[in-house]
């Protein structure tokens, strides 16, 4: 099976809004990509809800998913982080930050109350935004002699790589990206001609 190098994220931001017998859950989503980003989202929320009673969230990073993490910034033990959480996870999103703050109604919900509150404001608020599917891509520099040219833009075409830079004075470079999926295949086709210098620059 090919590694798969697709994943989803959200773009922009949105807000959800649910209540129940009388508390309000406001729910904030936003496309983050580092715990910078994250931090300042946080900041931004807690400044703009400051008479909430709870900011609570969740948030996944990374391609791989490899960065999770949420809280209930002082509701009972799993009853906000990680049905918010769950939301992210159940719509297989990545680099997404959930932020959901809670306004006391007088009427005590229970810990089922509370699972339900943070779950559907975290759903209403990714029901509100655009989801986009990304790719992981490996960047290449191939290095030639001009009269290489239409050999590189022959491979460049035909396996429909993209272009990010070229610079074609007597020693050509030309840098592109592949999907992670690909990249091997590319890198064999480019090795068979001794003429092209292929170097890894990174992978994004």
């Amino acid at each position: 099976m090919l590694f798969d190098d697709s994943y989803l994220e959200v773009v922009g931001t949105s807000k959800g809004l649910f209540n129940d017998k009388g508390s309000k859950f406001i729910a904030y989503a936003f496309s983050v990509r580092t715990e910078k980003d994250i931090k300042e989202r946080l900041a931004e929320v807690k400044k703009l809800e400051y008479a909430a009673r709870h900011h609570c969230y969740a948030y996944i990073l990374n391609p791989d998913k490899s960065a999770q993490r949420d809280s209930d910034d002082g509701e009972p033990s799993n009853t906000a982080g990680k049905p918010i959480l769950g939301q992210l996870l159940s719509r297989d999103l990545t680099n997404t930050l959930i932020v959901v703050v809670r306004y006391f109604g007088g009427v005590k919900l229970g810990v089922s109350g509370l699972i339900n509150a943070y779950r559907e404001a975290a759903s209403e608020a990714l029901n509100q935004i655009t989801i986009k599917k990304r790719f992981v891509k490996d960047v290449f520099a191939v290095h030639f002699k001009y009269p290489e040219m239409n050999t590189v833009m022959r491979i460049v075409k035909e396996h429909d790589l993209k272009i990010i830079s070229q610079d074609f004075e007597l020693e050509c470079a030309l840098t592109f990206s592949v999907k992670k999926s690909q990249s091997e295949k590319i890198q064999s086709i480019f090795a068979q001609n001794h003429l092209l210098s292929l170097e890894y620059l990174k992978t994004i």
